[in-house]
């Protein structure tokens, strides 16, 4: 479930800024780009690729990693293509038919607080691309590439850290919804292809803050475990949604689980959907009645005010999972770009008092409810 609404609100402004006029997407496939359906079957590994002819699509890889000295990290890199509408046929080499947007942050609890970056470009000249039939995606000199063997490698490096990581597959491809197609809200429409390659085993090296000037310092040995998304749509969510919480697991047992609330603009639920599979492979799903978020314990951020339920109780049926973060201050604040804040970080995950995995929370909608207006208007 991962940066729908607030994705296509960051492109939409950047593209403002970048000089380039589109209309914001309906909840309905917008004309031109391809829509998605169910009973669609992916096939692989084509579709670890790019699809263009979908307007917004992301690469999304959250995980833990252990170092050395037993501090542990958490970690995020995000890569977004974003079909502007322009015309393809157009033969220039700047014209801006695709966007490239790329996240990354390092949660560090002996750095007391998230350090993140981000990056944009027009598709074209090398420099910026999302290739078709595998994944291999690029912006200036961050990357993500798939190797025939199915290991991801990844690179990232900021003034203040640096990410070189390899991330080895040790299970199947978990289809997300039904068979991947992947249901946000109660129209069929409202929905995306999605799949996610959980419990992946992490080597590398991590270069962290170097106290106290915040720059990058020596890189570091980490290994660990990652969970990566990947998803693509022509929609948004319903008019109704503020926003969302959304949990991507690995759990010690070698289980995975993924569970999503779309909160309401009335403090109700809109849609909410999780799935358990077993170190065997058997899938349990949940339908809406069945899955909750239940707030715990909040932290306010001393940067935007913003109220997030940092801890919270997630509900799966009869299983209930308990969520404490990795440090309480895990937000992006991305107002100076995207015009919004939100929290993505580590969690341990209990039950009964007991560890039983990590994962990644994302709480979004919690500064402001999602806006769907046209960027030229909301520049102004």
């Amino acid at each position: 479930m991962r940066h729908r609404v607030r994705t296509v609100s960051s492109i939409a402004l950047f593209m403002f800024f970048l000089g380039i006029t589109i209309a914001m997407p309906t909840i309905a496939a917008s004309p031109g780009f391809a829509a998605v359906t169910p009973g669609q079957a992916l096939a692989f590994p084509a579709d670890t690729g790019a699809h263009p002819s979908f307007q917004t699509e992301w690469w999304y890889a959250t995980g833990w990693l252990d170092t050395p000295d037993g501090k542990p990290l958490g970690f995020q890199i995000t890569f977004f293509r974003s079909a502007t509408g322009d015309d393809t046929a157009d033969p220039s080499a700047f014209a801006p038919s695709q966007l490239i947007i790329a996240h990354a942050a390092l949660s560090d609890p002996a750095f007391g607080t998230l350090v993140h970056d981000q990056k944009i470009a027009r598709q074209g000249f090398g420099l910026a691309y999302a290739k078709t039939g595998n994944t291999d995606v690029k912006l200036d000199t961050w990357s993500m590439v798939r190797a025939t063997d199915g290991r991801y490698l990844v690179h990232a490096e900021t003034r203040e850290f640096a990410l070189n990581l390899s991330f080895t597959p040790t299970q199947p491809l978990l289809l997300q919804g039904d068979h991947g197609y992947s249901q946000k809200g109660p129209l069929q429409s409202e929905a995306s292809y999605y799949y996610s390659e959980p419990q992946l085993r992490v080597s590398g090296s991590v270069s962290r803050p170097s106290h106290p000037t915040g720059r990058s310092g020596t890189p570091t040995s980490v290994s660990g475990v990652a969970w990566l998304d990947h998803e693509w749509s022509s929609t948004i969510l319903s008019p109704d949604a503020a926003g969302w919480d959304w949990l991507g697991a690995n759990l010690a047992d070698g289980s995975a689980l993924m569970a999503f609330k779309v909160r309401g603009r009335n403090g109700g639920s809109v849609w909410a959907h999780a799935v358990l599979r077993d170190a065997s492979g058997k899938l349990t799903t949940f339908d809406p009645a069945q899955v909750d978020f239940v707030p715990q314990r909040t932290w306010r951020s001393p940067r935007t005010n913003t109220l997030y339920p940092v801890a919270e109780t997630v509900k799966t049926g009869t299983l209930t999972w308990q969520l404490e973060p990795l440090l309480d201050d895990q937000e992006m604040d991305a107002r100076d770009s995207t015009g919004s804040a939100y929290w993505e970080g580590a969690v341990t995950l209990k039950r009964g008092g007991a560890n039983v995995g990590r994962g990644y929370l994302e709480l979004t909608g919690y500064q402001k409810p999602f806006e769907f207006q046209n960027p030229t208007k909301a520049a102004r």
